[in-house]
């Protein structure tokens, strides 16, 4: 892990390769999406219902990454769970995307409920980047994360309600 130059007394601003693998990890259904054939495909397809929630959204979303690759607390290694609250948040990190990756499964083999797509498509990445950053004691993260947890979740929720889902 880089740090380049300390953004506070806790915080440095670096590089943290762990941090862009885990991006791409969490953005594996969407690489696969295009080789499937869905019959229906609501979430890729939903009218937009606010154009400023779809501008925060992007935005936090964005942000989110950011923070997860540029961003490192100033006791930070490259991978660590040796703490109980690193070994929890760590657990709570892989539970997420494991949940994130079943409710994609589901939403796959054509169980495309409002329950699936709301709780386990929608919900899951915001909440992924939140444990990460407590994870990893990034709170820059992690309050951008609960902040785009919400967002995130009233824009696709006004968007689907929108599609009449």
């Amino acid at each position: 892990m880089a740090k380049w130059f300390r953004l506070s007394h806790q915080q440095y601003l670096g590089f943290w390769l762990l941090g862009l693998f885990l991006f791409l990890i969490q953005e594996i259904p969407y690489l696969t999406m295009p080789f499937l054939k869905l019959e229906t495909n609501p979430i890729m397809h939903m009218p937009e219902s606010s154009l400023a929630l779809e501008r925060w959204e992007k935005l936090l979303g964005s942000l989110c990454i950011a923070l997860m690759i540029f961003v490192a607390h100033k006791d930070a290694a490259f991978f660590s769970i040796t703490s109980g609250k690193e070994k929890l948040f760590f657990g709570m990190t892989m539970g997420v995307l494991l949940l994130n990756f079943l409710g994609w499964l589901l939403y796959f083999i054509g169980c495309q409920s409002l329950f699936v797509m709301m709780a386990f498509i929608v919900l899951m990445p915001p909440l992924y980047y939140v444990f990460i950053g407590l994870w990893r004691s990034n709170t820059p993260l992690t309050v951008t994360g609960c902040v785009f947890l919400v967002i995130h979740f009233a824009h696709v929720w006004k968007n689907l309600k929108l599609a009449g889902l």
